[in-house]
């Protein structure tokens, strides 16, 4: 019993050392520009900039195919922020800073379709087939799938509420 203990040990090593030796060695090098951008964009995975996901979306502005200005919850500053890495002029002008956005459901007009459930890339709502629908607002990333699809239109964006999460101090005016 101690000869198959100290033998599947060995090659357990063995293979352990085997992988790692070859993790070193075939390991395949990114793209470092895609990771930094990566970084920046919000991570919410929403899909308002027509890509799966974030990570999609940095390999794609990296390449140069998809414009600094296609992440809709960054904003100006990350537009801004990627121009300046990418080293290209944007116009913030056509993108609307409206701050962190959730769904909310009117409960008088919900008939509960559950289409909006589908469409949700973050299974932020919550109801049944024919009941009220309600969102909860930590899942929720704003991306507006929801809004879209609603026949009753009773879903609508609001600001995020402020709470003790959510809270921040706000800049100073400056005095003109």
């Amino acid at each position: 019993m101690l000869e198959a203990i100290g033998s599947l040990t060995i090659l357990g090593g063995g293979m352990g050392i085997l992988l790692g030796y070859a993790a070193q060695k075939l390991k395949v090098e990114g793209n470092p520009l895609v990771e930094e951008i990566e970084s920046l964009l919000p991570g919410s995975q929403c899909g308002q900039c027509g890509f799966p996901g974030c990570s999609p979306a940095a390999a794609a502005i990296a390449e140069g195919t998809a414009d600094v200005t296609c992440c809709p919850p960054g904003g100006k500053s990350l537009a801004q922020t990627l121009a300046d890495k990418m080293g290209v002029t944007v116009d913030l002008s056509a993108i609307e800073d409206s701050g962190p956005l959730v769904a909310f459901v009117n409960e008088e007009l919900c008939i509960g379709c559950t289409r909006c459930f589908k469409r949700c890339p973050t299974d932020a709502l919550v109801g049944a087939s024919k009941q009220m629908h309600v969102v909860i607002e930590d899942a929720c990333t704003g991306c507006k799938k929801c809004v879209d699809i609603c026949p009753t239109e009773c879903i609508v964006m609001k600001p995020l509420p402020v709470t003790l999460q959510t809270w921040y101090w706000p800049k100073p005016e400056q005095a003109a």
